[in-house]
């Protein structure tokens, strides 16, 4: 089990340098693709949308790099605090716009009571308020989340899940740990506990019954090394690890995708109508 566990963890490690350059030249060209040169991102105090800003720094002047903050009324305030010690290392425009009277009137006409309900409306009231900066700017909105986050369904679709492009969706928790501390985020914010400050004392690994680290060796070899259930046992892991771990994945495969289309037609988008060479023929 230990050896196997050292062989994952060394899987999992990347070459930052060239990660890094990978990742700033994919938003600067992603961008400039489609017509845009500023872009706009929500800045939780996290590490992955910090690890972003510091990206979309480098790709773009900081002038044209807008963060914006949206804490709710329960919101922690290291939050805040965390996030300003990344637009002041940066040097990136910032806003602050206080989401609670926005979402407030709704949780109370629906009488909402659960956390998951309040949170997937704070999540997609946050990217309303990202996609209108968005338009008014004339910039892109530049995604956060991580390949762990994906692959979990520890997302809300059309909310925190929402963006134009993403450059870490393909990079695991453990390794946008590295890559933070390679491109010098703050050490408060590598350290802390993971979490969508969606409601007090919430965490992700709480939320989600396992830690990063785990579940993202135990993700690596049945994704990336497409192994199956006897090899993962073999391997060591435990068997309702590896079923809570595979329905997940399974179950949210919608989430992943964009909505599928019933085709009619001789070329319908998404299906047969998905390339560059499609488009305007």
């Amino acid at each position: 089990m230990e050896s196997t566990s050292n062989d994952l963890s060394h899987s999992l490690l990347l070459d930052n340098k060239t990660v890094k350059k990978l990742l700033v030249n994919f938003i600067r060209d992603e961008s400039r693709n489609v017509g845009f040169s500023k872009v706009t991102l929500g800045l939780s105090g996290g590490i992955d949308s910090s690890v972003v800003a510091f990206l979309a720094a480098e790709a773009f002047s900081p002038k044209n790099v807008t963060a914006v903050l949206m804490p709710y009324k329960t919101s922690s305030t290291e939050s805040i605090t965390h996030s300003k010690k990344v637009i002041s290392k940066l040097g990136i425009k910032y806003e602050e716009i206080d989401i609670s009277e926005l979402v407030s009137p709704l949780l109370k006409k629906n009488k909402v009571e659960s956390n998951i309900r309040a949170g997937n409306i704070m999540a997609r009231m946050r990217m309303v308020v990202l996609f209108d900066i968005s338009q008014r700017d004339n910039s892109l909105v530049i995604g956060t989340s991580n390949k762990t986050e994906y692959l979990l369904g520890y997302s809300t679709i059309f909310g925190d899940s929402a963006c134009a492009i993403n450059p870490i969706g393909d990079l695991y928790k453990t390794q946008l740990l590295s890559l933070a501390e390679y491109l010098g985020v703050p050490k408060e914010i590598i350290s802390k506990k993971p979490t969508a400050d969606l409601w007090p004392g919430q965490t992700d690994e709480s939320e989600m019954g396992f830690n990063y680290k785990d579940v993202d060796k135990l993700l690596y070899a049945m994704i990336d090394d497409r192994r199956n259930t006897e090899e993962l046992i073999e391997m060591g892991f435990e068997k309702p690890f590896i079923t809570k771990v595979r329905t997940l994945v399974q179950k949210n495969q919608f989430k992943r995708k964009l909505p599928v289309i019933a085709k009619i037609s001789n070329r319908t988008i998404n299906v047969d109508f998905r390339y560059v060479r499609d488009w305007g023929n």
